[in-house]
């Protein structure tokens, strides 16, 4: 995702141009500039916002895993006690499978997890970089 192209300040030739205009001007730039950063911020927000989507995804499947570990070991518990019978054994490796699998997922998912970043990097970095150049226009 490409964040929103942001016009360079230009230079003014002031002479000639009341007091008025030049606040005008001002005013309209700075609206400009704060448009221009709430686009930026909107955009990282839903960069970070889809990744936590898709950790959340990851866990959640894993919880759906760990589920189905639960349903199939007693299931092989029930079998492997009442009649001590290959099908239940059968249910207890399938169950180990599933345990494996969710637990992979949940790694998985908590990585990814831990990516995420909820503080707009970029936006603060160029609201630093318009504060300095708000303290000195003429550099």
């Amino acid at each position: 995702m490409s964040s929103p192209e942001m016009p360079a300040p230009s230079r003014v030739d002031t002479q000639g141009e009341s007091l008025g205009d030049l606040v005008s001007d001002l005013t309209k730039d700075l609206s400009t500039l704060m448009r221009q950063e709430l686009e930026l911020a909107k955009a990282e927000l839903r960069q970070e916002a889809s990744k936590a989507g898709k950790a959340t995804g990851m866990l959640a499947a894993a919880g759906f895993a760990g589920y189905l570990t639960t349903v199939l070991l007693s299931f092989a518990l029930v079998f492997a006690l009442g009649a001590v019978m290959p099908l239940g054994w059968a249910a207890l490796i399938v169950a180990a499978l599933w345990g494996i699998a969710g637990a992979v997922l949940y790694t998985s998912g908590r990585a990814k997890l831990r990516t995420v970043n909820p503080k707009p990097e970029r936006t603060v970095e160029t609201l630093k970089e318009d504060a300095e150049w708000a303290k000195h226009p003429t550099k």
